[in-house]
């Protein structure tokens, strides 16, 4: 016998999920597909509802599958917000708890005849997440890690003081099962989402209302049986909670946006727009302090032949190591970005005189011109790097960057002449060389 009169809540959520999918499609990451995953949980959670009134054995099975269902959302919700989760002791975490969540239900709903065999699965719950906690040590020490495992540990000694209880004992054991699973939700999306935003609060705030239902619910019940409560109602929370996820995606969307907006997607360094940016800034500052800002030009020698002898896929693994190598020998507040196809640019800031920048750029040169591992590969490159120093050899940005870009092709000029044999090899042209201020008269580097 099936209750059409579940069938609209199905077709809500499984609306819900749709519009839900159509975001995470977007945005497409491991995190939105467990989500989504979890979501789909949900609809089956609802489609089992139908089937409640059948006969048994259907009615036992729906009931299983109505429960586990939910239990298991809740399970892939909570895994897929910790930061560690694509650790090895995090998918044995995941796997092990579902599967001893299933076996907890699974005697619960079939065999509940004997409260002694419900026992050992109760241990269960708070044992495995302890012992993976525990082999997992050295390797992870995270206090999201330790929430959960106290969270089941308490949640097995509970069991096993509820589930003996005559009659009700099974319904406060799914409903303290259900407690502690969705609590675990708010928990850790409170520790993941710390930011002041309406996905994050709606989010939050929808999982301790969904966690507070299964609390809420039995003492009604108990206390107020007169009092009549529509099922939608206790269903509320968890459209809280696909609303705020919605949104929590699309807020991920809009900052990946802004990111990309001003930085290089392939290797994460700031663009030619935010190099630009934070240039004027730091020219600006010199001009107040009567500092020295040093700009660097960068450009990689014979990168056309790598992308052509060994293919795009590691030119582009060359141009992501580089921009690392250059991030991690400059520092913090210096900015290295890339602002071309194979050029990349370095802002040097104060303390900075001109010596200090020809020492970086000789280091860089030198790094560089090592040979490179990359997928099975060894490349060889150089750099052709041109420097100028603000205020000595310009006064504004653009005369600067004109400074800096002459010196740096007059360097790669030498290069092509060192590998006709006609003039030792030379890519660094030091920034001493002396250049005119502003855009007019700027001769390469002798």
């Amino acid at each position: 016998m099936v209750t059409w009169s579940k069938f609209p809540d199905v077709v809500a959520v499984a609306l819900l999920t749709l519009a839900f999918a159509s975001v995470a499609r977007r945005a497409k990451t491991a995190l939105s597909s467990l989500w989504l995953l979890g979501w789909l949980m949900i609809v089956l959670h609802f489609a089992a509802f139908l089937f409640l009134s059948a006969p048994d054995p259907w009615s036992l099975l729906a009931s299983f599958v109505c429960v586990t269902a939910l239990v298991s959302a809740g399970l892939l919700f909570m895994s897929a917000s910790v930061p560690y989760r694509k650790q090895t002791s995090s998918l044995l975490m995941i796997v092990a708890l579902l599967a001893t969540h299933a076996l907890y239900l699974a005697i619960l709903t079939f065999a509940p005849a004997s409260p002694w065999t419900l026992i050992p699965p109760a241990i269960l719950l708070g044992a495995v997440p302890l012992f993976i906690a525990i082999v997992a040590l050295p390797r992870i020490h995270h206090p999201l890690r330790w929430t959960v495992v106290c969270l089941y540990c308490a949640l097995s000694i509970i069991l096993l003081f509820l589930q003996a209880q005559p009659d009700i004992g099974p319904t406060l054991a799914v409903n303290a099962l259900c407690f502690t699973v969705f609590l675990g939700c708010c928990v850790n999306f409170s520790y993941t989402y710390r930011r002041a935003t309406a996905g994050a609060f709606i989010t939050i705030a929808g999982f301790f209302t969904w966690a507070s239902v299964f609390i809420v619910a039995p003492l009604v019940t108990a206390y107020f049986p007169n009092l009549h409560v529509e099922n939608e109602v206790w269903n509320l929370p968890k459209y809280v909670v696909a609303v705020g996820m919605i949104l929590l995606l699309l807020e991920d969307q809009i900052e990946h946006n802004k990111f990309l907006a001003l930085h290089d997607e392939l290797t994460g360094l700031p663009n030619r727009r935010l190099f630009q940016d934070r240039l004027l800034s730091a020219l600006e500052r010199a001009r107040r302090t009567g500092s020295h800002v040093a700009l660097m030009l960068l450009d990689l020698n014979d990168f056309k032949l790598v992308n052509d002898t060994v293919g795009h896929h590691v030119g582009d693994e060359l141009l992501k190591h580089v921009g690392n190598l250059f991030t991690g020998r400059v520092r913090r507040s210096d900015t290295v970005a890339r602002t071309g196809g194979d050029e990349f640019s370095i802002i040097l800031e104060e303390p900075m005189t001109r010596a200090d920048a020809d020492r970086v750029g000789n280091t860089l040169a030198q790094l560089i011109d090592s040979p490179i591992e990359l997928n099975g590969h060894t490349v060889r490159v150089g750099a052709s790097i041109g420097i100028a120093l603000f205020p000595d050899d310009a006064l504004d940005a653009e005369s600067l960057s004109i400074a800096a870009d002459r010196r740096m092709y007059a360097g790669k000029l030498a290069s092509r002449i060192d590998k006709s044999g006609d003039k030792p090899r030379r890519h660094f042209r030091p920034s001493a060389i002396p250049s005119p201020k502003g855009p007019e008269g700027l001769q390469p580097a002798e």
